[in-house]
């Protein structure tokens, strides 16, 4: 069934340049129509006008850049700090050293440039002499001052877009938002609306938002899209819808690497599925989860960790001391450990990154940890379960077995959580420190499973060199839903053979 764009007769959609946004837009934005991209001062405009008319001369169309606001200077040192050149791209610069002259009665501009007119046919000439593809008008404030009333204003801004639709030029035009309230002159003669937001109210960078309120005859991705702005330019990370990504994959469920925990979590791992590895800090949560994943890449498999609180170093060298070796994994290109620095990264850019390590790096088992620390260090992100959610979605539609660790406060792990994602994953074992014999030991328990008949019985567990060793049974367990287990039976505990 042909698409929007074909079935009305639009111009089919050219790419923008912005790794990212093509795919927001649905293939890019159609030729020969003028868009308005509004965002406050600092949000990007400018490099995202910039890459927009770079991306057009690669594909030979000529660019024409109209700045009201900055030198032609300015902008070429802009595009340097990004790598760029722009040779072969014409800046019309209405900034000049002419109205610093006597005559210029102390102005910037010349007495007639106060003229919307003058402006306006200045640029018309410029494109009637470079003929350009691409245009980038920055920016409407200073048009809008100089019209001194709205009615003035949008029968400007709608002789322009008809002269460049006369031209056949795909135009950008650059709004800082400047005006008391909302421009909705402009949206309704825009062909598309693209806002920019900056988060300037988070730690570390500001985070940033895009958003393409409109674009006429195109199917593109609604809601707001993350982006970056480092060296390069605009990098936009696409909502993820995860319906869009699902594929066949095994559903049999796998081992664990232990079967003692196999037979707790009712037969073992299955793929696409989540498992939640809750409980207080130091308890094994993390050794357990790369138990999990070296049993996957001794299967052939493949597996991504991304850590947030530990580092990578920390991680590799407490394996080791356990006999779970790491380091040969990563040379044979099974395992792929990410250092996550929440304060550096948004929800999407975090959403974008487990994407790549399982469509392009063949990553089949994914461990997060710590939750809390992806979920408390973002607060600037809107509705971060939602997201969340969104993307243990799609890494079940993937097949991948996820596991998540969710640090609990205190020794016994009884006080209140930051987060409580329980209800989003598909199994959880709970980890708890116990009382027994003067000692302070640790038990394990499947608290519940989707996906099989798991165990109800809270077994002793300890981490060596073996690896993850599970005890009998403990039937005489007290107090584990209080959050202070004690256990007061008599069945042999592990490590007590060796005391004997």
């Amino acid at each position: 069934m042909p698409g929007p764009s074909k079935a009305l007769g639009l111009p089919k959609g050219e790419p923008t340049g912005i790794p990212g946004l093509d795919e927001v837009t649905a293939g890019g934005l159609p030729a020969g129509h003028l868009y308005l991209v509004e965002g406050t001062p600092g949000a990007g405009k400018t490099t995202l006008g910039l890459q927009f008319l770079l991306q057009g001369r690669a594909l030979g169309q000529k660019g024409l850049y109209v700045t009201l606001s900055e030198t032609s200077e300015e902008l070429a040192q802009g595009a340097l700090s990004h790598g760029w050149d722009l040779e072969h791209v014409e800046i019309f610069d209405l900034v000049s050293d002419e109205g610093l002259s006597a005559e210029a009665e102390q102005s910037i501009l010349q007495p007639s440039d106060f003229e919307l007119g003058e402006t306006i046919r200045g640029v018309m000439a410029l494109v009637e002499r470079v003929r350009p593809q691409r245009v980038v008008f920055d920016s409407l404030s200073e048009l809008r001052l100089l019209s001194q009333n709205p009615l003035r204003y949008r029968r400007q801004i709608l002789a322009l877009k008809r002269f460049f639709l006369t031209h056949h030029c795909t135009v950008l035009m650059l709004d800082d938002k400047s005006a008391a309230t909302g421009d909705m002159h402009l949206h309704s003669i825009a062909h598309g609306v693209i806002q920019l937001e900056q988060n300037t109210g988070t730690y570390g960078p500001d985070k940033r938002r895009l958003r393409v309120v409109k674009l006429r005859g195109v199917g593109f991705r609604e809601g707001e899209h993350d982006f970056s702005l480092d060296r390069g330019g605009l990098r936009v990370y696409t909502r993820l819808v995860a319906s869009e990504h699902g594929r066949t994959h095994a559903s049999e469920p796998v081992s664990s690497g232990n079967p003692d925990l196999d037979r707790l979590l009712g037969g073992g791992l299955t793929p696409g599925s989540n498992l939640l590895f809750a409980g207080p800090a130091g308890v094994g949560k993390t050794t357990t989860a790369v138990s999990c994943a070296r049993a996957s890449m001794q299967r052939g498999g493949k597996a991504g960790f991304f850590l947030f609180d530990e580092g990578i170093k920390t991680l590799l060298t407490r394996s080791r001391a356990l006999g779970l070796d790491l380091e040969d994994s990563i040379a044979a290109g099974q395992l792929f450990l990410h250092a996550i620095d929440p304060a550096e990264i948004s929800a999407g850019q975090f959403s974008h990154r487990v994407r790549d390590a399982v469509e392009r790096q063949g990553v089949t088992t994914v461990v997060i940890d710590t939750l809390n620390a992806y979920l408390v260090a973002m607060p600037g992100s809107n509705f971060l379960m939602l997201q969340m959610h969104e993307l243990l979605t799609y890494l079940n539609l993937q097949g991948v077995t996820t596991i998540l660790v969710l640090s609990q406060h205190g020794i016994a792990g009884d006080a209140p959580n930051d987060v409580d994602l329980s209800y989003l994953s598909d199994s959880m074992l709970q980890f708890r420190y116990f009382e027994a014999r003067g000692q302070l030991l640790k038990a394990v328990s499947v608290v519940k499973s989707r996906t099989s008949a798991h165990a109800t019985t809270i077994h002793q567990f300890r981490l060596g060199e073996g690896g993850l060793e599970i005890g009998e049974a403990l039937t005489d367990f007290e107090g584990v839903m209080a959050g202070l287990p004690r256990y007061r039976g008599r069945t042999v505990l592990l490590g007590d053979a060796d005391d004997a």
